[in-house]
């Protein structure tokens, strides 16, 4: 073989090396931005079928059983840190005549591991809750209703904002919740402005309330595996805000950034 042959054949080699490299490269963000679209679709799945009160099955959609880290906390009563405690919250939930739950998340900050094996993300959302009590029920919570009677029943309709910060795991190539924390940062019932409702309303986020079930009586959340271990406090004009949860970053494996 001539001095020019050697040459071209290591030439094509090199090629054929930056080739695989390149193709190795976007392939890589291919399945990155595949993974981020089903992990998107994944929590907006999660929140259509919460506003449908469609519990149950969001169940699937959960890591498995016995899976190693999964988390959930909803307000300052306690921290879920067992699979059954954490899929309790989802069973047997009601769906009240009259109630409306309408839950918007928007502004979705998503960054997949680059090891592919999780992922991070963080939510806003804006939403409305509406429903029916019976006179009696509502006498325990006086500053929630509105002054006017529906068929007979005190009305509460509210205005509600939160934030999600959410970790999510690969299972056999699907990929599901796997730790999960709500923020509530204010809310207000339609009459009333969140201000004024903020500066009252600041220990309504350390009772263990779930929601409003039939005849808008409480119902309360599973007892909790462990307490808290830091309080996250909605808005109160008392209070300066800052950035909670912090919007996840490229990072190369699991780091824990939503439970401390």
């Amino acid at each position: 073989m001539t001095t020019t042959e050697d040459n071209t054949t290591a030439e094509l080699r090199a090629e054929l090396a930056e080739l695989r490299a390149q193709v190795a490269s976007l392939s890589q963000v291919a399945q990155s931005a595949h993974d981020r679209g089903a992990i998107e679709n994944l929590f907006s799945r999660y929140m259509h079928l919460h506003n449908a009160f469609e519990d149950e099955q969001i169940i699937p959609l959960w890591v498995s059983r016995g899976t190693e880290g999964i988390r959930a906390r909803y307000t300052n009563a306690g921290e879920y840190t067992e699979y059954d405690s954490v899929i309790r919250y989802h069973q047997g939930r009601p769906r009240p005549v009259g109630k409306l739950i309408l839950h918007a998340t928007t502004t979705p900050v998503i960054e997949v591991a680059a090891d592919g094996k999780t992922a991070k993300g963080v939510w806003l959302m804006a939403g409305t809750e509406s429903g029916l009590t019976d006179p009696e029920v509502a006498k325990g919570f006086p500053d929630m209703y509105s002054p006017n009677l529906v068929q007979g029943k005190k009305v509460w309709a509210h205005w509600v904002w939160c934030k999600y910060g959410i970790d999510f795991l690969k299972q056999d190539g699907e990929w599901k919740i796997w730790k999960f924390r709500c923020y509530e940062l204010a809310r207000a019932p339609f009459e009333e402005n969140w201000v004024s409702f903020g500066e009252k309303n600041q220990g309504a986020f350390d009772l263990d309330l779930m929601y409003f079930g039939d005849d808008g009586k409480p119902v309360f959340m599973p007892k909790a595996d462990r307490p808290v271990p830091s309080e996250n406090h909605p808005y109160s004009p008392s209070t300066v805000q800052k950035l909670e949860p912090v919007p996840p970053v490229p990072h190369d494996t699991f780091v824990d950034t939503f439970f401390d």
